[in-house]
């Protein structure tokens, strides 16, 4: 293809005026684009500030179903709900993960019924529920896989009976996938949707999130780079996210989102699958961290790591900052 040059093409006429940059953007971000996370804790009522993750909360009972009201008012489509499970409901095993009465249970089911039109995201996983602060069962130093397993499929069973319609697995078991899957085929919650975790990352940029959900400083025996991927590899993302559509996932996640860029872009080229990203606590935190010292612009710097992420490839970003980006695109 013969391509003009200068004078000729002057590629800047193009971006003189707004409404010609609007015409042209090849990005779209909406509301429509967004599932909001949420930190929630045994109380009624109630909020607790979470020092490391400004203008956000952990939210009793009554306050979770406010903030689904503000949350369902500006046209977001989506909540994820976290638990801070009290410690002494943690045990070795996260047998508190399948109590159709614990936290998160609860929540769903109150959700529900108050909101059936939006969507709940729940994790599967025990790390919010191991006094060791592993996403697994822990064997002698070690998380066992299959032993996990096990725990995995009552999570997730127990999760749908609340009325949860999308399960995400985020523990990085081998096989768990496929043994969600056909679990909930035999116990008929066929319409359950799979979320896999297919693509998390041992990554650095998780540490708030583990203060808000309680289980920073707990961890034992091995390293969570065990079972969580290595940030030096992007084959391997391939790889699990392939195994995890053939067991049975609808859809996947890349975690974290913006130092993987590259991963979101890969794996929506190759599979051509909804793929979701998640920007997670600690890229939250940098960008706050940076505008609270005057070296970033808060709104600009958030939205055009959102845009990014959804330029990427990225059908659906799980931010903190859903809430701020919803109401900037509203105006």
């Amino acid at each position: 293809m013969t391509q003009q040059t200068f004078p000729l093409t002057r590629p800047r006429r193009m971006r003189k005026q707004l409404w010609q940059r609007e015409l042209i953007a090849e990005t779209l971000l909406t509301k429509n684009d967004f599932v909001y996370p949420l930190f929630i804790m045994d109380q009624d009522k109630g909020t607790e500030t979470i020092a490391s993750l400004p203008n956000l909360y952990r939210l009793g009972r009554y306050d979770l179903l406010k903030e689904c009201e503000e949350v369902t008012k500006l046209g977001i489509k989506a909540i994820a709900i976290f638990p801070r499970t009290p410690q002494e409901k943690k045990d070795r095993d996260g047998t508190e993960a399948t109590n159709p009465k614990n936290l998160v249970c609860s929540a769903v089911r109150a959700v529900r019924e108050q909101f059936p039109e939006l969507g709940v995201i729940c994790d599967v996983a025990l790390d919010p529920y191991t006094s060791h602060g592993h996403d697994g069962v822990l064997i002698e130093g070690q998380v066992h896989n299959d032993v996990t397993l096990e725990r995995l499929v009552a999570q997730a069973i127990t999760l749908a009976e609340s009325g949860c319609e999308m399960v995400a697995p985020s523990d990085m078991m081998d096989g768990r996938i496929r043994a969600i899957r056909e679990a909930l085929e035999a116990k008929n919650f066929s319409d359950v949707c799979i979320l896999s975790y297919a693509a998390k990352y041992a990554s650095a940029f998780y540490g708030p999130f583990r203060e808000a959900v309680g289980s920073q400083g707990s961890l034992q025996g091995a390293s969570k780079a065990t079972y969580q991927m290595d940030f030096r590899n992007s084959d391997e993302a391939l790889s699990e996210v392939g195994m995890d559509i053939a067991e049975g996932a609808d859809c996947v996640m890349v975690k974290p989102a913006l130092a993987y860029l590259d991963i979101i872009a890969k794996i929506k080229q190759t599979f051509k699958v909804p793929t979701f990203a998640y920007q997670v606590s600690g890229e939250y935190a940098m960008i706050h961290a940076a505008a609270k010292e005057g070296m970033l612009p808060l709104e600009k710097t958030m939205m055009e790591s959102l845009v990014s992420i959804k330029r990427a490839g990225a059908d659906a970003i799980f931010s903190y900052y859903a809430k701020e980006a919803a109401k900037i695109l509203a105006a």
